[in-house]
């Protein structure tokens, strides 16, 4: 029994190894070849967990070699645009300024219906909304709507808005996050008198849901079982501004 229990987790582990060093990608986002090559592996890890007589390495060796030619085909993919083509296929159009361009929806097998659930799921209702509407290689569809329907941005209203910034998590669950305060050169002190200057009240750090910091001070934070806070902080430079404040 124990045994059987073991080839389980030595093929899982082999498995995720493997998954993660495919790449991140959704099942959505999979180029066909990729998709092929995960449900291949999927399928060949459940031999060597069900057949105990099976060598161990007989099963994993399978997907080990699936991975190799995981790697091949993408590097042909990415050196070789011939050889993408063949391998992924390339966009095609659904919807022209034309309208629905049938011919390719017959060579994809996409009927109407199928082209309205698309529309409707990217926020689109009638097909005269869209200019454009694209199969990408991965199975999902673009869309360039209309320019009387496109989106306002910043740009066409001359907004100057500063750079985004990303925030990074300082506290989760009553842990301080010690990569954190190396990098803001903080301390668990100087997380208090965040929360006290946010909040008002002196708050245990065991007792802060979520708190995350932008570079410039810009502050999230909830306590638990509270409603969240938002604020902004003086982040020190350095222990010397620390000191001489």
């Amino acid at each position: 029994m124990f045994l059987n229990i073991l080839r389980v987790i030595i093929v899982y582990l082999v498995v995720l190894f493997v998954v993660r060093l495919m790449g991140k990608r959704q099942i959505g986002e999979m180029q066909p070849f990729e998709l092929v090559i995960t449900l291949i592996i999927a399928d060949l890890a459940t031999i060597p967990m069900s057949e105990h007589t099976l060598p161990l390495l007989s099963g994993v060796l399978p997907v080990l070699t699936l991975l190799l030619v995981h790697f091949a085909l993408s590097f042909l993919s990415n050196k070789i645009v011939v050889a993408r083509k063949i391998i992924s296929g390339t966009p095609i159009v659904l919807v022209s300024p034309n309208g629905v361009e049938y011919q390719n929806l017959k060579k994809l097998n996409i009927n109407i219906n199928d082209l309205q659930e698309s529309l409707r799921t990217g926020g689109y209702f009638n097909l005269s909304d869209v200019e454009y509407a694209i199969m990408e290689t991965n199975g999902s569809v673009s869309f360039i709507p209309k320019s009387n329907l496109a989106p306002v941005v910043n740009e066409d209203l001359k907004i100057v808005k500063p750079a985004p910034e990303l925030p990074v998590l300082v506290v989760s669950f009553g842990k301080v996050i010690g990569r954190a305060l190396d990098d803001y050169n903080l301390t668990e002190q100087d997380i208090k008198d965040f929360v006290l200057k946010l909040t008002g009240k002196k708050i245990n750090i065991k007792d802060i849901c979520v708190f995350t910091l932008t570079e410039t001070g810009s502050a999230y934070l909830q306590i638990k079982g509270d409603k969240f806070v938002e604020g902004e902080v003086e982040i020190p430079s350095s222990q010397e501004e620390k000191q001489s404040a």
